[in-house]
């Protein structure tokens, strides 16, 4: 019987030991199987996570930042114990003495699993299995999975230290509201740094892993609350904060910044603007986008943000003078429904989140709550109410008209119900008293449908100091100075006429102004002045103080367009330019930006500069991958310099034209500012610069420059139509130039333009090109630098045609001269017409720009 019993139990026992070995072979078999093929963990040793790339102003501010995943990386040094412990705590208590992975709370899961019939399902992975599933394995939730993390876990934590891990694993987790890592989410939560962080905070931001996409500090308060306390209660366990600690922290009420309790971090920044999104399109060009997306890349850009503001509001204050004066209301186009009127909280909830631009400084989102006799009570976004409530007077509205449905205007506003309904989101401003700034009402503004540009930069260095590309760029992303291609009309002449003084002009040469006929596949050309005047023989620098369209086609014509296009290129103005004769008027599209960068290198004395937006670009170790400006300081690392001696800088840069050219130009520049066409301009120092109006007032132009700093402005519609007959590139952005270059002189200050060496001065009759003795004076008389060697023809001896005919019997209008009537004239074709006050011989699109 013993033996009987002992055979029965050896069997038994020999059953087991075989099944066991089964087993384990199974399982030895499954790993190995599973083992083959496995991504390498030895990269993460040297893995570096996308983090965010940041702009920084000159002043070492930080003005934007981009990220598709917003992770700020913080070495696990760095990283506060309290925070170590949360994660730990919430995530793996058992992390610094299991092997990877924690067979006693695989155990407890399967028990859990099978005791809740699979109602209750967790993973019970360890920090190291997460890192092997967040960086190389993904989410599926399969057993096969599950294998291969216990694997890679296991090799990892052979490979890393468990600091190491522990650093990749909170520096990658996703913690909802576009937040990776903890450093990032600190920011996103409570805007506070990682050592800013209370115990109760830091368990917050340890619950998230469980369920980021849920966990909502707002819409799932309760149930953050309940994790946030529960880890609170792990961490007492684990010895990580006494039990005084846990009672305290576990009955703080739940802040975020979602909930209104802090201010977001984003609201430290100013609001993103046409500068830091230029640079996110040119960078992502350069860079490519992930690296600029998640490079952690540190990028000074060249603004300077005082003058940026100053460009915005002068650019803005120019639209909105125009818009105003066309007197038609258009509004928002958006409102609220009486629903959500009933009540200050409903009204405000609704108004916030109106569609409509919060970058205008000083224009607040409204609502219009009610209509009176006379006026409209509105409701402002972020300005309290009062016993008496907020307004728009009748007086405020009188200057517009409504545009009714089918497109007609309706009668000029008397009162502020011709113009409002109840529930019509608006934007409004404060108007104040000039003498004491005191409030004096509330007053309707709207975005308007015309639209521009403005760009300044430093002429010897090429770095943009300010750039709006548009009135709003929260109402349009689109970048008018640098994406918009657009006729600059007569702000192209100049190129015109450097190609003319180097190729054997003065600025004494005379030019003939009179009517063009041409012949075109299109139809007959005959190019106008702005003023239907001609004027006969003319000085080479009167035709661009007062802008002369007849004269600049004869110059096009006898220097040869090929060498017009040749200069444009050769400035940047156009990759490759149309030799059409038309073109020497500006008809060819191109970018404010290029011509700004063009109109540089006349005020720098010739020098080729590229403009940039930044300085200089860093990676995430600090190392420079980019620097613009080339030039070398000689001795500026010499510890003193000779008293009135500055650092001398070298620089190879190319010299795209003759520095004596390009004063001569700057001179004759002066000239359109002094008492051309852009005379309405009164600055403190020399000023040079072009206007430019294009074919039916479709697009305006002012570009000028003093000795240190260029700048342009555009204005026209996106859809280019008129802009009205009485607009023009002086009257509608020569207001904006002056307005910012009287505050960028404040700052960068100016002087004279340099004169180059290798000419001397003569004075002439800039009305008749003679010259004159050294001690005339007068209206009449101008010095032109002439160069050395040079033996100029003054007078009618030097007179250009352009190979085209002049009419024997033309009127030609002299200085004082007026016009008084039709005239009759023989054109080159020898038929004789009668010409009318106001003739018009602009018959093309593509022509007659001035």
């Amino acid at each position: 019987m013993l033996r009987f019993v002992g055979s029965f139990f050896g069997a038994i026992f020999t059953l087991v030991t075989l099944g066991l070995l089964f087993v384990a072979l199974s399982i030895g078999a499954v790993f190995y199987m599973y083992s083959r093929d496995l991504p390498s963990h030895e990269s993460l040793a040297q893995y570096t996570p996308p983090t965010i790339s940041r702009i920084y102003d000159g002043e070492g501010r930080m003005i934007d930042e981009f990220a598709e995943e917003r992770r700020l990386f913080v070495p696990i040094e760095d990283v506060p114990d309290l925070v170590k412990y949360a994660f730990i705590s919430a995530e793996d208590k058992n992390f610094y003495t299991h092997k990877g992975y924690d067979a006693r709370g695989i155990l407890a899961a399967a028990i859990e699993a099978v005791k809740s019939r699979g109602q209750n399902v967790r993973g019970a992975s360890t920090i190291t299995q997460q890192v092997m599933k967040n960086f190389l394995l993904g989410g599926e939730r399969k057993a096969e999975r599950k294998i291969k993390e216990i694997i890679l876990a296991t090799r990892l934590e052979e490979t890393l230290s468990k600091d190491k891990i522990l650093e990749l694993y909170l520096n990658e987790i996703f913690l909802g509201q576009n937040s990776y890592g903890v450093a990032a989410a600190a920011q996103t939560y409570f805007n506070k740094s990682l050592s800013e962080l209370a115990p109760h905070e830091a368990a917050m931001l340890a619950s998230m892993p469980q369920a980021p996409g849920e966990y909502h500090p707002v819409r799932a308060k309760k149930r953050v609350t309940e994790r946030r306390n529960y880890v609170l209660r792990e961490m007492w366990q684990n010895g990580y904060i006494d039990e005084a600690t846990y009672l305290r922290e576990k009955d703080m009420p739940l802040k975020s910044v979602q909930n209104g309790d802090y201010p977001a971090f984003r609201t430290a920044l100013p609001p993103r603007d046409y500068f830091t999104d230029e640079i996110r399109r040119q960078l992502s060009g350069s860079f490519g986008h992930e690296e600029f997306f998640g490079g952690g890349l540190a990028i000074k850009a060249t603004v300077d943000p005082d003058l940026q503001e100053v460009a915005a509001k002068a650019l803005r204050t120019g639209l909105e003078r125009y818009d105003r004066a066309q007197g038609v209301w258009r509004g928002t186009g958006q409102k609220i429904g009486p629903e959500q009127l009933t009540s200050e909280a409903d009204w405000r909830a609704a108004l916030a989140g109106a569609k409509v631009p919060r970058d205008i400084e000083g224009w607040h989102p409204a609502v219009v709550l009610s209509l009176g006799e006379k006026s409209a009570r509105i409701g402002i976004e972020g300005v309290d109410e009062d016993e008496d409530g907020h307004f728009i007077p009748a007086e405020d509205v009188t200057w517009a008209r409504k545009r009714l449905q089918g497109g007609k205007l309706g009668p000029k506003a008397k009162v502020a119900s011709d113009l409002l309904d109840v529930g019509d989101v608006v934007l409004v401003r404060a108007m104040t008293n000039d003498g004491d700034g005191s409030f004096k009402r509330w007053t309707l503004r709207q975005v308007p449908q015309v639209q521009g540009a403005f760009m300044a930069m430093d002429v010897f260095s090429g770095r943009v100091l300010a750039m709006q590309g548009g009135f709003s760029y929260q109402d349009s992303v689109f970048n008018r100075a640098t994406q918009a291609t657009r006729q600059p009309g007569s702000s192209f002449k100049p190129f015109v006429y450097a190609a003319a003084l180097d190729s054997g002009f003065t600025p004494a040469t005379i030019v003939v102004d009179a009517p063009i006929e041409l012949n075109t596949p299109q139809g007959l050309w005959r190019p106008k002045n702005a003023s239907n005047k001609f004027y006969g023989p003319t000085p080479l620098r009167t035709g661009i103080e007062q802008s002369r369209n007849l004269m600049t086609v004869r110059i096009a014509q006898e220097i040869g367009m090929e060498t017009v296009a040749g200069y444009a290129e050769r400035f940047g103005v156009y990759d490759r330019m149309q030799p059409f004769l038309s073109n020497a008027l500006g008809s060819q599209e191109t970018t404010l930006f290029k011509m700004v960068a063009a109109y540089s290198m006349f005020a720098n004395g010739g020098e080729r500069v590229e403009p940039t937006l930044v300085d200089r670009v860093q990676d995430r170790y600090g190392k420079t991958i980019y620097k613009h400006d080339p030039r070398k300081c000689e001795d500026c690392g010499a510890p003193a310099l000779p008293a009135g001696e500055a650092p001398h800088i070298s620089s190879t840069r190319d010299q795209v034209m003759d520095p004596i050219t390009a004063y001569q130009l700057t001179s004759m520049m002066q000239g359109v500012v002094q008492r051309g066409t852009a005379r309405g301009i009164n600055l403190p120092v020399p000023v040079a610069g072009k206007t430019g109006t294009t074919n039916d007032a479709k697009d305006v132009w002012f570009i000028g420059y003093t000795s240190n700093i260029a700048a342009g402005c555009y204005i026209g519609y996106d859809n280019p139509r008129t802009l009205g007959g009485r607009a023009s590139g002086g009257g509608l952005c020569g207001p904006v130039f002056e307005s910012f270059m009287r505050s960028a002189i404040k700052k960068y200050g100016g002087g004279k333009f340099a004169v180059p060496p290798g000419g001397y001065f003569v004075k002439i009759d800039r009305f008749t090109g003679a010259r004159l003795p050294d001690s005339a004076t007068g209206d009449n008389v101008v010095s032109e630098y002439f160069r050395e060697g040079e033996d100029p023809i003054f007078g009618i001896g030097a007179m250009v045609d352009g190979g085209f005919a002049m009419g024997a019997n033309l009127p030609l209008f002299a200085q004082g001269e007026v016009e008084t009537g039709g005239s009759t004239v023989t054109t080159a074709t020898g038929k004789t017409r009668v010409i009318p006050k106001k003739a018009d011989f602009g018959t093309l699109s593509s022509g007659g720009l001035y």
